[in-house]
């Protein structure tokens, strides 16, 4: 069952050029309302929620940021762009997961690309948060063959304090039932990287195979293990992650519904997935929302949908059954944005966040982090950290002739940018009071946002002119 987003006509309803519309959301009975976090990010594909109330994002050009929810201050705490291969590719720096004991043991778990001659190869390192940087990199497990296209990486610290992390078939699909290959699989490690010893087979890392390249993984209900995956031209798969289980590829795509995927899936302890969609639609980071903020998602997977084959890019929002082992239905949401990469939940407010990655493959501009907030909803004996002493407020928006702005007063003689949502910058000026004006009457019609950076981070904002 498919049900298409209701937009509310009117309340902050910008224009902003063909797919790029970002307005509040209205559900059943819950109004979400839509805001830019941050914008101007260069291919957010991670995006997480930290213990320490902060959400932290990888950008897959090497660089890991750390961004205030409350006024969307971003910092970059890892900038990784000299060892991190990327370019107009899949690969770079991908799957990002902090340790369930933050507060506590801040180590933060990244995947990456790097090359090695000519080779493309991935590994999984740690890092330690000071406080205003991350440093001193381990190396967990190095020298998994990566590729141009499909390198997986999506990574989750179970319950049970040990990574798993997905891996793609890096375009070579017989490797996803080479179980010598750590390519086309569910891996499973310690903390340290080492080979946890109940592993479902001796000495190794593997926990499951035979999948293409799955790029979302995250708990369900019952505490039960889901991922998303890519599919060739068809079948993109949601499926239920068991240890030691086979998914099928390359033999198989989607359900055992043919005659030799039938015996396959006979022979080969074969794992179907609880949903498919043909053709393929590019399914990617998956998040489980159980909080009361937002009722009509409450006990449901969020899952972010790039588009594919037939642009179709969204929030899906999928229902199960009692006990998870099926999918029930699917909702969409976001249908405007472009493509969605990832999906971040605040478990105190139950803010929804999306991290797009524009209109066309693999990821173009304009990038930004957008928080979808039920502002009805109060939690309980909870005080919302104040931030205000960092900040830039615009107005009007939409703007006609004069742009107006207030800024906290650690901006004055910084300088101010603004860019045209196709990466024009038409303004730049030192900020030299914390209340300015600028004529925005010789600026074309369409979307904008403005920059500026201080000590305390970088805030952007977006804006529309008429």
């Amino acid at each position: 069952m498919l049900q298409r987003l209701i937009l509310i006509a009117g309340i902050l309803t910008i224009c902003l050029g063909p797919g790029l519309h970002a307005q509040d959301v209205q559900l059943d009975s819950t109004l979400l309302t839509a805001s830019d976090l941050a914008t101007g990010l260069q291919v957010p594909w991670e995006i997480t929620w930290g213990p320490d109330d902060h959400l932290w994002v990888t950008e897959r050009r090497g660089r890991i940021l750390r961004i205030d929810p409350t006024n969307g201050s971003t910092v970059t705490v890892l900038n990784y762009e000299d060892e991190v291969l990327e370019e107009s590719s899949e690969y770079g720096m991908l799957g990002m997961a902090l340790h369930p004991d933050f507060l506590n043991t801040p180590l933060v778990y990244v995947v990456y690309c790097y090359a090695q001659g000519f080779n493309i190869r991935e590994r999984i390192s740690s890092f330690r948060w000071s406080g205003g940087m991350l440093t001193g990199e381990e190396i967990l497990l190095n020298d998994i063959p990566g590729g141009g296209i499909h390198d997986g990486s999506r990574i989750l610290i179970t319950t049970d304090e040990k990574i798993l992390m997905t891996t793609g078939d890096r375009g070579s699909s017989q490797l996803s039932q080479d179980m010598n290959s750590l390519n086309g699989k569910v891996l499973r490690m310690n903390l340290d990287g080492t080979i946890p010893e109940d592993n479902p087979i001796a000495d190794s890392y593997i926990y499951s195979y035979g999948h293409r390249n799955a790029q979302g993984l995250a708990y369900g209900p019952n505490g039960q293990i889901y991922s998303s995956e890519h599919g060739a031209q068809q079948s993109d798969e949601f499926n239920l992650i068991e240890e030691n289980r086979n998914y099928g590829w390359p033999n198989v795509q989607g359900a055992c519904n043919t005659g030799s995927e039938i015996a396959f899936c006979n022979a080969n302890n074969v794992r179907e997935p609880l949903d498919e969609w043909s053709p393929c639609v590019a399914v990617n980071g998956i998040s489980y929302y159980n909080h009361p903020a937002i009722p009509e998602w409450e006990g449901k997977m969020l899952m972010a949908v790039l588009g594919g084959f037939v642009q179709d890019p969204r929030l899906s929002v999928l229902s199960f059954n009692e006990d998870g082992t099926e999918v029930t239905g699917e909702d969409e949401y976001l249908t405007n944005l472009g493509r969605i990469r990832d999906i971040a939940i605040n478990p105190t407010t139950g803010s929804v966040y999306v991290a797009t990655n524009g209109p066309f493959y693999p990821g173009s501009g304009p990038n930004r982090i957008i928080e979808l907030r039920n502002e009805a909803y109060e939690p309980n004996n909870v005080t919302t950290p104040n931030s205000s002493n960092q900040f830039i407020q615009v107005s009007p928006n939409p703007v006609v002739d004069q742009l107006r702005l207030q800024l906290s007063e650690n901006f004055i003689g910084k300088e101010l940018e603004v860019l045209s949502f196709n990466g024009q910058v038409v303004l730049k000026t030192i900020i030299n009071s914390s209340q300015l004006e600028i004529p925005s009457s010789d600026w074309s019609a369409g979307m904008y946002f403005l920059r500026a950076t201080n000590k305390e981070g970088t805030i952007t904002r977006t804006f529309a002119v008429q």
